[in-house]
C-alpha cells in the first residue's frame, strides 16, 4: 500500500465504532481514532518480555501489515526488547534491529528461531548448578542462599559457552539465557526474586531491602531451572516465527548503523527514548549484571532538554534516510510526557524538516482508559501517557 492509499484508508478507518477524527494544529495534520487495541486481537506469547517503556506490539503489527511485503525488512533502531523484530519475523519479514545496549540483542534474537522445549529441558539437566561460585552477598537482599548460587552457576556456565562476543551462539543456550533474564525480579513466585518491582525495572539493593523491611519478608527459595521451563512453555505456547529472511540485529547508536546498507529497509517502526523519563540503565543493572555488560561502556544517553532531544531525533532521522528505500515509510512513536505540556510529535516533526522524509501526517491511537483525553493534548489523570502518537513519513 503506498503512502496516498494509507492515508485514504485511515481517514475512513471506523473498525471500532468511531469514525476519525481529522484536524491540522500548528501546521501538523493530525488523524485520530483507535487504530489498533490490545482487544483488537490477542498478541503472540512469544512477545511476553518485559521491559521499561515498550510498546505493544499491536503497533507495529498495524504498520507492517498495510506497509511491507512479505520477505521486506522492518528496522527498529531503538529495539529495546525487540517487539518490531520479533513482530517482523511472525509476519515473515526480515526482522532488523538495532539499540545501543547489547542486552536488547540478548532479549531478541533468541526468539526469532526458538528451539524445542525439549531441548530447552535437555541443557538445563545438563548445567553443573553444584559447581563452585562466587556470589554476591548484597543480591541476598533478593535471593535465598541457594536460588542466588544457581543463578550464578548459570551465569558462569552461559558466559563459557554463550559468550557475549559471539555472533552465533549455540541456540539453547542463547534461549536459556533470555528467559534467565526475565525471571531474576519481580513481584510473584514465577520469578527467582522475593516479591520487588515490577520486573521491567530492578530495585537498588538498598531499595530491595527496604521493601523486604516493610513487608516483612525473606526471600524464598526457588526452583530456578522449573521456572525457566515453565516461562519457556508461556512463550511458546502458539509456537515461533514460521519462516522468514535472516535477522540482523546491531548494537551501537541509531544515528548510524554501517552494517544496514543504503536503501536497504522497507519499513522502520520505532520509539526513542523520551527525554530523561526512563532511566534504562538503571532499570537493567540486574540483567545487565547476569549478562555480563558493564553498564559504564554502554551509551545510553539521556537527554534532559528538548532541544538536546530534537537534535539526537535529527540525527537518527538523517540515519534512516539512508537506509530506507525509496517509497519506504517511518513510524516514529512518542509519546506526550511531562503532565501533556511537551507533545514531542512537534519536535520530531521540526526534526524532519530539510531531509529527505516526506512528512505525512501524525496518527494518535486513543486510549480509553481516561475521561480527559482529547485529540490534540492529551490531559494525563496520573503520569505516563494515554496515546500512541506517531509521526509517520515516507522516504522520498
Amino acid at each position: 500500500m503506498d503512502a496516498a492509499a494509507f492515508l485514504a484508508e485511515m481517514r475512513r478507518f471506523d473498525a471500532f465504532g468511531r469514525p476519525t477524527a481529522t484536524g491540522t494544529v500548528d501546521g501538523l495534520p493530525y488523524l485520530t481514532n483507535e487504530f489498533w487495541t490490545a482487544a483488537q486481537r490477542r498478541a503472540h506469547p512469544i512477545h511476553e518480555v518485559s521491559y521499561r517503556a515498550c510498546f505493544k506490539p499491536q503497533l507495529p503489527e498495524f504498520f507492517i501489515a498495510r506497509l511491507t511485503a512479505p520477505g521486506e525488512a522492518v528496522l527498529d533502531p531503538f529495539m529495546g526488547r525487540g517487539t518490531t523484530p520479533v513482530q517482523a519475523a511472525l509476519m515473515g519479514r526480515r526482522p532488523v534491529g538495532n539499540d545501543a545496549n547489547p542486552l536488547s540483542t540478548l532479549l531478541t534474537r533468541p526468539r526469532l528461531s526458538p528451539p524445542d522445549p525439549s531441548a530447552v529441558a535437555r541443557r538445563l539437566a545438563d548445567i553443573p548448578w553444584g559447581r563452585p561460585v562466587a556470589p554476591r552477598d548484597d543480591l541476598l537482599a533478593f535471593y535465598h542462599p541457594a536460588t542466588l548460587r544457581h543463578i550464578c552457576a548459570l551465569r558462569d556456565w552461559l558466559a563459557e559457552v554463550a559468550p557475549l562476543d559471539d555472533p552465533a551462539p549455540d541456540p539453547v543456550a542463547d534461549w536459556i539465557r533470555m528467559v534467565a533474564l526475565n525471571r531474576l525480579t519481580g513481584h510473584s513466585p514465577g520469578f527467582f526474586s522475593v516479591y520487588t518491582l515490577p520486573p521491567n525495572q530492578a530495585a537498588s539493593v538498598a531499595n530491595q531491602r527496604r521493601i523486604n523491611a516493610r513487608r516483612g519478608q525473606v526471600p524464598p527459595e526457588r526452583d530456578v531451572p522449573a521456572l525457566i521451563l515453565k516461562k519457556t512453555a508461556q512463550l511458546l505456547a502458539r509456537g515461533g516465527p514460521p519462516p522468514h529472511p535472516p535477522a540482523l540485529l546491531t548494537t551501537g547508536q541509531a544515528a548510524r548503523m554501517p552494517a544496514l546498507a543504503d536503501a536497504s529497509v522497507a519499513l522502520a517502526v520505532t520509539s526513542p527514548p523520551f527525554l530523561d523519563i526512563v532511566h534504562y540503565a538503571a532499570d537493567n543493572w540486574l540483567r545487565c549484571w547476569f549478562a555480563g555488560i558493564g553498564l559504564d561502556a554502554v551509551p545510553i544517553a539521556r537527554h534532559g532538554s528538548e532541544a538536546a532531544w530534537e537534535a539526537m531525533v535529527r540525527a537518527t532521522l538523517a540515519e534512516l534516510a539512508r537506509v530506507l528505500r525509496p517509497g519506504g515509510h517511518l513510524a516514529f512513536e512518542v509519546g506526550e510526557v511531562r503532565g501533556g505540556r511537551v507533545l514531542l510529535e512537534r519536535a520530531v516533526w521540526r526534526a524532519a524538516e530539510g531531509l529527505p522524509l516526506e512528512r505525512l501526517a501524525v496518527l494518535v491511537n486513543r486510549q480509553d482508559f481516561t475521561k480527559t483525553a482529547n485529540c490534540w493534548g492529551i490531559a494525563n489523570n496520573r503520569r505516563g501517557t494515554n496515546s500512541n502518537r506517531i509521526v509517520l513519513m515516507r522516504r522520498a
